[in-house]
């Protein structure tokens, strides 16, 4: 994500095409916007300059000890409900944001001001300050328990990145606003945020709106977000226009970024006091032939791209199922409150692949998992895409087919000596199950592997059924597979899909 520049130093930021001087106000209108977008789409690609090398060189905790004073925040203590600060650039952020602010429709430019900030001893007391340094991200405060305290509910920060939270629950997984050639063997590329305007909401109105710019080699974007915080879920409406500079052939649409380490379907390849480490346990795709796929992610030992064909998505995300601290037994991570995400489309998105990436991970500090949608066809070079989808980052994904869901899966030897694996899917309860379990239809296929016709029974702590069935690996390494409960000829669980790897 830290790519070569040639331009550095303060006197270089002055250079950027487009920063606003300090205090000077301009109209503000999306369609200004759009022709500001359009502007940058039609000219060369030009990287932004970096921030003086005293702020690429802090230290983590250096950094960690410049902390904003949220007394100081903007528009605290007025009638809005939305209040934001702003993190500094420097360490892991080379590159500075410029952040607007947009009241009675004009928009402002914030300048650096390093007065806004509390500093521990440690912090370097030689670093270069300019109104012109920039940021490099934005926090937003609501009231999301009771009125008149605001406490952060989401962050841009990051290339293209952003992170969300609702009521209870403690940032996880991550969003961005494009991925660029995920796991192609040229590189990824990471499209950044350059300019940030964020509008002042009227007295009573919940909703904030954030626009974004959004730079890259190949590609320009625009960005719309409108954010509903509080209550169980906060849903961002989103709405993007993208002008690629080269065929996009790998773009992927609302992707999605998670960490996961392992859970039960891989306990022994870690040594580990706790049973699970993951930010997420599973994709979940609602599909263009309404069928609720689940499919649990994994720590695979080789880069692992999977891909769910479809036509019209419904919709898809990345969920933690995994709510009880019991599930964990740590304290301090709140794995089990950690939200999950479901995306919407706005639109009918037409042919594609919802697409998983699982990348190999020694730690649980990386986020080694992608999720988004990759249209069938290239975006081309010179062209305009619109388009817009709603996410929703809650601790429970609504179910949106009236199914079973699943639980857990767990994978492993069924006696010591013998060579078969096990694998064991939990479904939850659900109306569409028969009392009479035996009454159900079982169905299991691999593609590479012979499985046995598999077992149902009721599980007496989730009070919905166990399927079991096992499978001899032989010398395959790697196999997708399928299960399914039916009953009276109608689908009652999720579609559970898994690509085992040896």
């Amino acid at each position: 994500m830290i790519r070569r520049e040639v331009l550095q130093g303060l006197g270089a930021l002055a250079l950027w095409p487009g920063m606003a001087r300090a205090g000077e106000g301009a109209p503000f209108s999306e369609a200004a916007l759009l022709d500001l977008a359009r502007e940058v789409a039609a000219r060369p690609y030009a990287p932004r300059p970096k921030v003086p090398q005293q702020w690429r060189d802090l230290t983590y905790d250096q950094y960690r000890a410049i902390r904003y004073d949220t007394s100081r925040a903007i528009w605290a203590g007025s009638d809005t409900t939305l209040e934001f600060d702003l993190f500094p650039p420097g360490l892991y952020f080379p590159h500075s944001v410029e952040v607007n602010t947009v009241e009675d429709g004009i928009a402002r430019r914030v300048p650096f001001d390093m007065s806004l900030y509390e500093k521990h001893e440690i912090v370097p007391t030689d670093l270069p300050v300019d109104d012109r340094l920039g940021y490099s991200g934005i926090r937003l405060r609501a009231e999301l328990e009771k009125p008149g305290k605001f406490q952060e509910y989401a962050v841009f920060q990051g290339a293209s990145y952003f992170r969300v939270i609702a009521r209870g629950l403690v940032y996880g997984l991550s969003a961005r606003g494009l991925a660029v050639n995920t796991a192609a063997q040229e590189g990824e590329e990471f499209p950044e945020f350059t300019r940030f305007w964020v509008e002042r909401p009227a007295p009573g109105v919940r909703a904030h709106k954030v626009h974004a710019l959004m730079e890259s080699p190949s590609v320009t974007g625009l960005y719309h977000f409108t954010l509903h915080p509080g209550g169980t879920s906060t849903d961002v409406d989103v709405r993007a226009t993208l002008w690629p500079r080269v065929d996009l052939g790998n773009a992927g649409i609302a992707p999605l970024t998670s960490m996961f380490y392992f859970d039960a379907k891989m306990r022994d390849r870690f040594n580990d006091f706790r049973p699970a480490v993951h930010d997420s346990d599973g994709l979940t795709v609602h599909n263009g032939n309404g069928e609720m796929l689940w499919r649990p992610l994994n720590n695979p030992r080789t880069l692992q791209v999977s891909s769910f064909v479809d036509d019209g998505p419904q919709g898809f995300g990345l969920a933690q199922r995994s709510r009880d601290y019991t599930d964990f037994h740590d304290l301090e991570a709140q794995y089990h409150n950690r939200p999950g995400v479901w995306i919407t489309p706005g639109e009918d998105w037409g042919r594609g692949a919802v697409t998983l990436v699982e990348i190999p991970s020694d730690k649980e500090i990386y986020d080694n998992i992608v999720a988004y949608w990759r249209p069938r066809e290239p975006l081309a070079a010179g062209s305009e895409h619109s388009l817009s989808y709603r996410m929703t980052w809650t601790g429970e994904i609504a179910d949106t087919v009236p199914v079973a869901r699943v639980l857990e899966t767990r994978v492993g030897r069924g006696f010591p000596n013998d060579l078969r694996q096990v694998v064991t899917v939990d479904f939850a309860p659900h109306p569409a199950l028969p009392e009479d379990l035996d009454a159900l239809v079982i169905y299991v296929n691999s593609n590479r592997l012979e499985t046995s016709q598999g077992l149902v029974q009721r599980n007496p702590v989730t009070g919905g059924p166990r399927l079991a069935f096992s499978f001899d690996p032989g010398e395959v390494r790697v196999a997708e597979m399928r299960a399914q409960l039916f009953h009276e000829g109608r689908p009652v669980t999720e579609v559970w899909l898994y690509r085992w790897t040896a």
